[in-house]
């Protein structure tokens, strides 16, 4: 059997009395696209925060590449390879769409030059950056202030700058969030070709997407996981349909 790239194992957390994670176990495989969803306050957002490191669990562990990575933080884990993007974005609006991605090469490589205008002369980075901004779809936009992007472009710089960890995995936080018909069949386009790349563990509230892309999906309702399976196994799971009884996403 295949050894997954993440694995969290029985991991709870508690705000007070209220109980955000309950004994949560997932696992993401190399190559595939895990969906998690469930309704708004369903502790997706703390679950993800556990695995990236900016949230310590109250028990349970973490593993990233087969090493356990629960008392890392989000720094030592995104050295490793575990690319967090959307949540909170670490684009820079009044640099060009080139410049925020040779940062984001530097930071990765740890060749640290001081200022900006040094970095831009570096050959080496500037060639990789244009390579990962040309992986995104935003070829010729290099110039652009991220400011002056639209809205999808902008997730798709952030995917740019992501793809500089060299990650070993993903962590998309609604990357379909803000986005028109046409942003969203982009970004799917472009997740499907990332999972070659680096598997995906996906929070998305658009199951059109969740449908197209997901190998696996976890239903997470009030901090526990009442499911887990294909799509077919999911979209015909009477608790699942139960716990989304009154939401917008039927399934």
């Amino acid at each position: 059997m295949t050894d997954p790239v993440l694995s969290v194992r029985n991991i709870s957390k508690s705000f007070g009395a209220l109980k955000a994670s309950d004994e949560v176990s997932i696992g993401l495989l190399p190559g595939e696209i895990h969906a998690l969803i469930g309704p708004n306050g369903a502790g997706k957002s703390t679950l993800i925060s556990q695995i990236a490191g900016g949230l310590r669990p109250d028990s349970g562990t973490v593993e990233f590449l087969g090493q356990d990575v629960t008392t890392l933080g989000t720094a030592a884990r995104a050295r490793m390879g575990l690319a967090r993007s959307f949540q909170v974005s670490s684009v820079v609006p009044d640099f060009t769409v080139l410049q925020n991605v040779v940062l984001a090469v530097q930071g990765a490589t740890g060749h640290w030059m001081g200022f900006l205008r040094p970095v831009m002369k570096a050959t080496g980075l500037t060639e990789a950056a244009i390579n990962f901004i040309d992986q995104v779809g935003l070829t010729g936009r290099y110039t652009i202030h991220a400011a002056d992007l639209a809205h999808g472009e902008r997730r798709k710089l952030e995917i740019a700058m992501a793809l500089a960890l060299s990650p070993k995995a993903f962590l998309l936080d609604e990357p379909m969030a803000g986005l028109g018909v046409e942003g969203t069949g982009e970004m799917t386009k472009l997740l499907d070709q990332l999972r070659h790349k680096a598997p995906i563990l996906l929070v998305e509230h658009d199951m059109d997407a969740v449908f197209k892309l997901a190998d696996r999906i976890s239903v997470l309702v009030y901090g526990r996981v009442i499911a887990t399976g294909s799509v077919d196994e999911i979209r015909t799971n009477s608790e699942v349909q139960r716990a989304y009884l009154g939401e917008e996403a039927v399934l």
